[in-house]
């Protein structure tokens, strides 16, 4: 009889307790998560009543697998794109709850009488959220498309990055005796360079890589080199000194940007269900139940802090962003409860030893708890909004709300704030390039060619080829524009001309200092200056060459980064708005519940996001209706807005007894126009008030896109500037017709 190696009697015990956790708990209808922890502690070795895992080392391995497929899993949902988007109300509310989380779980472990390093942990534990947790709570209760959910997504998606630079931070401050600033900015500046560096350089090939490729691919063949390239990126990753989960993070980021990231996260979801049951079956071996009835007062302390602190202060960190009050305590609520990134930091914790055994059983019961209340905080948020606003003195609210409005209020940015911003971005980027592509080939490529440190000949033609794939980084970071028509505006004021020049020579010092200094480690150091003058003639007599290599590889890089965005445009037919906008009609029964009131108090903009554009009342036609403009029986309602907006919208209609809805079609005279604000309108410098637009066209601004930034609804009062770009629902003879008059020069 042949023998069964021990790995895979354990993996039959922990996939069959997993699969029974799993049917239970689905069909109490709670997280698997809790069910496979459950069935981690009955196969784990405190738990007499059950077989034990025979070779747990084996096992763990299996888990280590799983976290790196986990990581891998929750970077192709994450996008870097989606980080920017989600702007500074996001990250002013992620940044807010962190820090208050990350004092509140060390002010604890000090009560208690922990080690600082417990402490430390504790803290870093209790400051993120869990994604699976909070998502599968808005999908029973159906509140995705609140626009408290979407300030929710974002804080998501910053304490996802947050939770990165944590597990490079933790081992760090944990294992030091004496922390120095150094030590904490070393470890943040060699990220950030790694993942620039991983990024741009992942876009670029990519994406050209999978569409030359994806002719040949089949799902199974896409599914394999995807994983391949995770785990690459873990050896990469674990190279440059980092952890493993976070190489798998990077390459489901990058892939997120790719258009096959939809289809690889689809494909990937068994893979992931299958390593993440080992991974939190795991975390349940490690739990010992005899410890926990030992710390209930702990575990009591710490759920109540998750509970009530958590959500206090993502509230608060939302209304410093300018978010209302009723958002602000919706999103606060959904943020109450610790899960998957918590495990992860715990494990890691005990794997370093670094953390006290008791730590992480308490950590994962109070994760277990805060699983179950998620839905019950989420529930309440309503009834605690009315309580707050009913009993809070009417001058905290009203305040809120007026500092909330003026936050919604575009602000102009300044010429030199623009010149500056592009600036640090060019010369940041390129540098980082630079650098990554010498190291490559001094630390990689040269030990493979040099065999004998004799050899100068091959070291010098090393050294010349690696100028050559560099000068076109280097002509961008020294002498390429920045921001031309901002540069030449800046230039006609003398007081900006010195600044100027000073950053200039300052790009040229960069450049040729980290040059030579790089070129030093492939060359002796007479030959890196005499490189250095070679490249330096490169730079004078092949200025155009440069510019052009350089400007096809940024459209090469630019196309592979919007080609994802620009699939799913076409495919879901959008033409007319970046905001997938379009125009519906629907005529009001007699029957209609909001018969006779104004627009106003319908709240159609408040409730669902919809525009009403314009009114047919017979033979009569009211363009751009006011919020003072009543609704009357077989009225016909002409409403812009998005998908997901009309569906939400029709629904409460047809509850309200209004007649079917149906797409404008192309002799409706009302439409949406684009105008752009060029240099010398007359509107320029005006607020929309001022321009007239609104009584002129018979229209109505919907959006605003200013600097790569969306504006929707803008007030009355905000001003127009040169290269606003103006989406304008109305006549489009009318419109048409504006726009030639302003563009007149102004006299």
């Amino acid at each position: 009889m042949s023998h069964l190696p021990p790995l895979i009697s354990d993996l039959a015990l922990v996939m069959g307790a997993a699969a029974v956790a799993t049917l239970l708990f689905r069909r109490l209808k709670q997280p698997a998560v809790l069910g496979y922890i459950l069935a981690g502690i009955m196969v784990g070795p405190h738990f007499p009543l059950f077989p034990s895992v025979a070779d747990r080392e084996s096992v763990e391995v299996w888990a280590q697998i799983g976290v790196i497929v986990l990581l891998f899993c929750l970077g192709l949902e994450f996008s870097f794109k989606k980080l920017i988007k989600v702007g500074g109300t996001a990250s002013v509310t992620a940044v807010a709850e962190i820090g208050a989380m990350l004092l509140c779980g060390f002010g604890i472990g000090r009560i208690m009488g922990w080690g600082t390093t417990d402490c430390i942990f504790l803290g870093a534990m209790l400051s993120i959220s869990s994604t699976t947790i909070i998502i599968r709570a808005f999908e029973e209760r159906g509140v995705k498309e609140k626009k408290f959910a979407d300030l929710v997504f974002g804080v998501l998606i910053v304490q996802d990055l947050a939770a990165i630079l944590m597990l490079v931070l933790l081992p760090t401050v944990a294992a030091s005796t004496r922390l120095s600033g150094s030590d904490i900015l070393f470890p943040i500046g060699k990220l950030v360079f790694f993942l620039v560096l991983w990024f741009v350089s992942g876009i670029f090939f990519l994406p050209s890589l999978l569409r030359k490729a994806g002719r040949f691919m089949n799902n199974e063949m896409l599914l394999v080199s995807s994983l391949a390239l995770c785990f690459l990126m873990v050896v990469l990753a674990t190279s440059a000194g980092f952890s493993p989960a976070l190489g798998a993070f990077i390459m489901g980021a990058i892939l997120a940007e790719t258009p096959l990231g939809g289809k690889i996260e689809h494909l990937t979801v068994p893979v992931k269900e299958m390593f993440g049951a080992v991974f939190f079956v795991s975390v349940g071996m490690m739990i010992d139940p005899h410890i926990l009835p030992l710390y209930w007062k702990e575990i009591l302390l710490i759920t109540s802090a998750v509970l009530i602190v958590m959500p206090l202060s993502s509230m608060v960190g939302a209304i410093l962003s300018r978010q209302s009050f009723k958002v602000s305590v919706e999103a606060g609520m959904s943020l109450s409860q610790i899960g998957e990134f918590s495990f992860i930091i715990a494990t890691m914790g005990m794997g370093l030893k670094l953390t006290s055994g008791h730590l992480y059983p308490i950590a994962v019961a109070v994760s277990a708890i805060t699983t179950f209340t998620t839905p019950y905080m989420i529930k309440v948020a309503g009834p605690l909004y009315r309580f707050l606003n009913a009993r809070l003195p009417a001058a905290w609210v009203g305040a809120i709300d007026k500092y909330s409005h003026d936050g919604q209020k575009a602000r102009p940015t300044s010429d030199w704030n623009r010149y500056i911003t592009s600036y640090l971005i060019q010369i940041s980027i390129h540098t980082i390039l630079v650098v990554g592509v010498v190291l490559v080939v001094s630390k990689i490529v040269l030990p493979l060619l040099v065999v004998d440190q004799e050899t100068p000949v091959i070291r010098l033609a090393t050294a010349f080829v690696t100028l050559l794939l560099i000068a076109p980084l280097l002509w961008a970071l020294a002498i390429r524009k920045i921001q031309p028509v901002v540069a030449e505006r800046l230039w006609t004021n003398r007081y900006y001309r010195g600044p100027m020049i000073v950053l200039q020579l300052f790009r040229l010092f960069i450049a040729f200092v980290i040059t030579g200094f790089l070129i030093h480690n492939i060359v002796s150091y007479s030959w890196a200056l005499l490189l250095l003058g070679v490249l330096i003639m490169a730079l004078v007599f092949n200025y155009r060459r440069l510019q052009l290599v350089h400007s096809w590889a940024e459209r090469r890089f630019m196309s592979n980064l919007n080609e994802k965005e620009q699939l799913d445009r076409r495919e879901s037919g959008e033409h007319l708005t970046p905001w997938d906008a379009h125009i519906t009609r629907f005529t009001v029964s007699p029957e209609f519940k909001g018969i006779g009131q104004p627009l106003i108090d319908l709240m159609f903009r408040e409730r669902f996001g919809v525009n009403v554009a314009m009114i047919k009342r017979g033979t009569f036609t009211i363009q751009a209706p006011d919020r003072q403009e009543r609704i009357y029986p077989e009225d016909v309602l002409y409403v812009i807005g998005t998908d997901d907006q009309m569906t939400a919208f029709r629904h409460h209609l047809e509850e309200s007894s209004l007649s079917k809805a149906r797409r404008s079609s192309a002799e409706d005279e009302l439409t949406l126009q684009r105008m752009e604000v060029q240099e010398g309108m007359v509107i320029a410098g005006k607020s929309i008030k001022e321009s007239e637009i609104r009584e002129r066209t018979k229209g109505l601004i919907v959006g605003i896109e200013r600097d790569g930034q969306r504006i929707l609804n803008p007030e009355s009062s905000v001003i127009l500037t040169a290269g606003d770009l103006l989406w304008i629902v109305g006549n489009a003879r009318r419109i048409k017709v504006f726009e030639k008059m302003v563009t007149s020069p102004v006299n």
